[in-house]
């Protein structure tokens, strides 16, 4: 039978526990145990043999590795990088990152690349089990350069100069020639960097599993425990709500989302019948060429921009518009590239923007648009030539559609605590120097500034360097004028100088009051802030929620408080609700501390009634040893009160069978071993659906059922 790779969570201490496994299922190989930040150990184990841990003693809890992907020096000055080099530390020296020590666990790091070597100061290879963190070689494998760029933004010191140029870089090499890694690698490097001592994590990397509980957060929390600053890549899966994956959904780490610096959007116009121009937003898809088009191009529509779709059609010198779906973005770049098109455009197949990415690099320009844009270009050219022109606007301080957004489901945090430039940033990689864009880009700006801060106040503790940075963000809007919400911008983009310059500490920076239900009456729910005068005064601070409360909300705060200097006081803030009068949603606001002139903004949200989130997310389903068997998992955020796996014909979508159902699914990874038989060999359309509280979620997913022999 096949084995795998498990996460055993231990209440007792992990060696009793794993030798009660080793009693129970002496063939079961232990292969790496965790007492620092996560209590438990990892093991490879039969599938068959998992539910017997479960009953075993001293077991908390029970996880499949998931595997985990990166995320993927003009930034620097945007965000105050040049004005805080004159700012001194306690010793009189430049701010500069200077001896504070700084992990990266990512893919490794080219720690021979002139702008880093003086930077270097050691670390661990997981994937090897070494000493030498170098980045994956081609000799290795599929060369990696992500760990190396994301090292550049935090501390280059080259002919880049990043956020912290002077602090000391370890290196963890997580992820290896896939670029991916395990949670038993990831966890395995937490617990090596917290053993070397280091102040700063920086982890541009995450999975697609949104909770609060998931072991790379759980690890994440405990480090920052034992006062190490924990930064991690919101995701690059927006721009939807809840799309947050571990370890950024870690309560205690700082979150950080993607914004775009000053730079030059651009967007496509067209004279459609002689109107008014429209401007149509696009958004660059990764590995695709970058879209500097300056000349007018005909649009021709391709379907879906499939093979066939092409059949005796000329395209050359033409922009082609396709339709997301039934093959790869890759796919239809390629086709489109061996046609001689231009440049493709893909519009949604559902409402909103999407991010996309090419799976390998294609020379050609690849954007995609929302199916109203799309749907509107495709009317017209159903009734004349449309030729489109590119604009190019002088923009930033916008959210990259890529970025994650919260909350997290369960605790209902706020995440991403902020936002840093993500969008086209240049930095080093193996042999030189690229641009890439990723909330992986957005972290390391955050994680170099904690390194400015921890160099100027050694002595602050985790908690203390995230207020700072979110309590001085700079609060952005979008391109209407209207602000991001805060589980899509977090406080708002780091300011560098007005956090390493603040007299005012204010903690937790953002606040969920969690959710109510209409059926309850009033409700109180109250959270505390803490408050810390950094200042040389005393000073007295106000409480201010916000000015317009809607029906059925009052407010209990301090009326004002008086702190003196190098003191701090924790006050209770009350909100309470009516929930019957209120509409099902999210709702959130402000509330503001202020001292004088000092204005620090803590933002909130709460919910009425269940939240929208996904009911189900991380689905995966694999062929066993036995062509008749099969293995899958799937993440329930909230648990299910009725899951199922229906079959559908691919080419008629007539349903065949459901090859799974259950009922009553408690929250977290749920996972299954089946026999599906009586089916002829082939691909097969699965729609896999749950439902929790009376909303239903569905994720659809081709898979393949019998042997590749019987089908091909």
């Amino acid at each position: 039978m096949e084995s795998a790779i498990f996460l055993v969570e231990s209440v007792d201490h992990p060696e009793l526990t794993i030798q009660r496994v080793k009693e129970k299922l002496p063939h079961v190989e232990i292969r790496k145990v965790f007492t620092k930040l996560y209590n438990g150990f990892s093991l490879e184990i039969v599938r068959g043999d998992v539910p017997l841990l479960h009953d075993l003693e001293g077991i908390k809890r029970v996880d499949e590795v998931a595997y985990y992907e990166p995320s993927l020096d003009e930034s620097v000055p945007f965000i105050g990088g040049d004005e805080i080099r004159s700012v001194l530390d306690e010793n009189g020296e430049n701010l500069t990152g200077k001896g504070v020590k700084v992990a990266v666990i990512d893919t490794g790091i080219d720690y021979n690349h002139p702008d880093l070597k003086d930077n270097y100061k050691g670390g661990y290879d997981v994937i090897d089990e070494d000493d030498d963190p170098m980045e994956t070689q081609k000799t290795e494998g599929m060369p990696t350069l992500h760990g190396t760029h994301v090292a550049g933004i935090i501390a280059a010191n080259g002919r880049l100069k990043g956020v912290a140029p002077e602090a000391e870089i370890y290196a963890y090499r997580t992820l290896g020639p896939t670029g991916k890694g395990t949670t038993e690698q990831v966890i395995a490097a937490i617990e090596k960097a917290v053993e070397d001592e280091v102040d700063i994590l920086n982890l541009s990397l995450g999975n697609t599993v949104n909770g609060p509980d998931w072991p790379t957060s759980v690890a994440l929390d405990k480090a920052v425990e034992k006062g190490i600053v924990a930064v991690t890549s919101n995701g690059n899966s927006g721009p939807n709500l809840w799309t947050v994956g571990s370890p950024g959904t870690s309560s205690d780490a700082i979150s950080v989302g993607a914004s775009t610096p000053p730079m030059k959007t651009p967007y496509l116009t067209a004279d459609l019948n002689g109107g008014p121009e429209k401007e149509i937003p696009i958004q660059q898809m990764q590995n695709a060429e970058e879209w500097t088009i300056k000349r007018e191009f005909p649009i021709q529509y391709m379907g879906l921009g499939k093979e066939e779709d092409y059949y005796k059609e000329d395209v050359r010198g033409k922009i082609i518009l396709a339709e997301r779906g039934q093959i790869s973005f890759t796919i239809k770049a390629k086709l489109a590239k061996q046609a001689g098109a231009e440049a493709l455009i893909v519009y949604n197949h559902t409402d909103g923007e999407f991010a996309g990415m090419l799976e390998q690099p294609v020379e050609l320009p690849v954007v995609s648009i929302t199916k109203e844009a799309g749907e509107m270009l495709k009317e017209r050219l159903e009734k004349e030539s449309v030729y489109l022109r590119t604009i190019y606007r002088q923009e930033e301080d916008l959210i990259a559609p890529f970025s994650s957004r919260g909350p997290v489901t369960h605790t209902w945090d706020i995440k991403p605590d902020l936002v840093a430039p993500g969008v086209a940033i240049d930095s080093t990689v193996p042999k030189g120097y690229l641009d890439l864009n990723g909330t992986s880009m957005s972290a390391p700006h955050v994680a170099g500034a904690a390194a400015l801060l921890k160099q100027k106040y050694p002595d602050w503790e985790p908690h203390q360097i995230k207020a700072a940075l979110m309590n001085t963000a700079k609060p952005i809007t979008d391109s209407e004028g209207n602000d991001y919400p805060p589980h899509v911008q977090g406080t708002g983009r780091i300011q560098l100088n007005e956090a390493l310059n603040t007299n005012t500490l204010v903690y937790p920076g953002s606040i969920s009051f969690g959710k109510w239900l209409r059926t309850d009456q009033r409700l109180e729910k109250t959270v505390e802030i803490t408050i810390e005068n950094h200042s040389h005064e005393r000073k007295r601070y106000t409480i201010e929620p916000p000015f317009e409360v809607p029906d059925g909300v009052q407010w209990k705060v301090p009326f004002s408080l008086y702190i003196s200097p190098g003191e701090k006081k924790t006050v209770p803030v009350t909100m309470d609700v009516y929930p019957p009068v209120f509409q099902e949603g999210i709702y959130h606001d402000v509330i503001s501390v202020k001292a004088g002139k000092e204005t620090i903004r803590v933002p909130f949200l709460y919910f009425v009634e269940e939240p929208e989130y996904p009911r189900l997310m991380a689905f995966m389903f694999e062929q066993q040893a036995n062509p008749n068997e099969y293995h899958y998992e799937v993440y329930f955020p909230g648990g299910a009160d009725k899951f199922g796996i229906a079959l559908y014909d691919p080419d008629t979508f007539r349903f065949l069978r459901f090859i799974d159902v259950h009922t009553d699914i408690d929250r977290g990874m749920f996972e299954q071993d089946i026999v599906v038989e009586d089916l002829p060999p082939g691909i097969y359309k699965a729609l896999i659906f749950a439902k929790n509280q009376g909303h239903e979620d569905i994720i659809e997913r081709d898979i393949f059922i019998g042997s590749w022999e019987e089908g091909s």
